[in-house]
């Protein structure tokens, strides 16, 4: 016969089991939320690119000796409620300050601000962009000044850069940013080529401004390149664009040309001087660079783009004129 005190002691050993496992689950738990040194108070510099996953914010933390566990890192996140409210930017963190005091900095304003200068924008379109962010001591006008020269030489990128920053300090981050990741290139192919780094660049701002597409830019290059060889005008209307600059009417910088517009009384309209233009017309990418650089050989000599943006090509006026009437009338 069972013994009916055993059921009692078997529950009751149970609950302790049960108790002993969620106490030393909660005591391990806060360990590891606990700060990495509490008598350390070391100022490190944690930066956070746009849309990083928690996955990796919180192995970098760990990397970097601020959480003691990547994985209690991202359950607290969890469990606050903070997964999308986590900022990008750059933060002043230290090894002193606990999980959950770090994970909640971090759902606060930084004090840097993400800036993105596309492809092909002009000097003046980066300035007019600039003067929206949150920059304290940006000023459009200075800026303008202080660039004057610089067309071509503003790398489009995305940056993090400090709400206090002035004009000089982005107008230099953006030069040695194309210093370091244009020039090199173009230094690096200037043997074999007849150009000098300033043709290359007015080039690849025709480019960029000309192509659709980065897979279509050595084709585009090529053909401005087959114009400049019989001394055919470039008849680029990019540079007409350059040439009115902003549209009141049309609320932008480039705005439609028109055939009136090829007759317009500038060294950068390109219908009436053959040639480059005097200087670039936009800050190309590299992309546009690498396909002065290497452009594609065809015997082509016009191209048009049709409503959906693909690229015709064609080695005669009539055959552009054919082109011109299928595809855009």
């Amino acid at each position: 016969m069972k013994n009916p005190k055993k059921k009692p002691i078997k529950f009751i050993a149970f609950l302790l089991i049960c108790l002993i496992l969620f106490v030393s689950f909660v005591t391990i738990s806060l360990s590891l939320l606990r700060a990495v040194d509490k008598n350390d108070n070391t100022i490190v510099t944690f930066v956070i690119p746009k849309g990083q996953a928690t996955q990796i914010i919180a192995k970098n933390l760990h990397e970097e000796g601020l959480i003691r566990s990547p994985l209690a890192f991202r359950l607290l996140v969890l469990q606050q409620g903070l997964q999308n409210k986590i900022q990008a930017g750059s933060f002043k963190l230290s090894p002193n300050l606990s999980t959950i005091e770090l994970a909640h900095l971090l759902t606060k304003g930084t004090d840097d601000v993400w800036i993105t200068i596309p492809e092909g924008w002009r000097r003046e379109e980066i300035a007019a962009s600039l003067v929206k962010q949150d920059l304290s001591n940006f000023d459009e006008k200075e800026f303008l000044d202080l660039s004057s020269g610089l067309e071509g030489q503003l790398f489009p990128e995305t940056y993090l850069v400090s709400k206090a920053s002035s004009s000089q300090t982005i107008v230099n981050l953006l030069h040695n940013t194309f210093e370091n990741k244009a020039l090199a290139l173009i230094k690096e192919h200037l043997p074999s080529s007849n150009l000098t780094v300033e043709q290359v660049l007015t080039l690849a701002s025709l480019v960029q401004r000309e192509s659709a597409h980065d897979t279509e830019m050595p084709l585009v290059a090529g053909i401005l390149f087959n114009r400049l060889e019989i001394n055919m005008p470039l008849q680029v209307d990019a540079t007409l664009q350059y040439i009115k600059a902003f549209s009141t009417a049309e609320q932008n910088w480039w705005s439609t040309p028109t055939a009136a517009d090829k007759k317009l009384d500038s060294a950068y309209n390109t219908y009436l001087n053959p040639g480059l233009p005097p200087a670039p017309i936009c800050n190309p990418g590299l992309a546009a660079i690498e396909a002065v650089l290497n452009p594609q050989s065809s015997n082509a000599l016009y191209y048009i783009h049709d409503l959906s943006g693909q690229i015709h090509t064609a080695e005669t006026l009539e055959a552009h004129n054919a082109n011109v009437n299928q595809y855009l009338r």
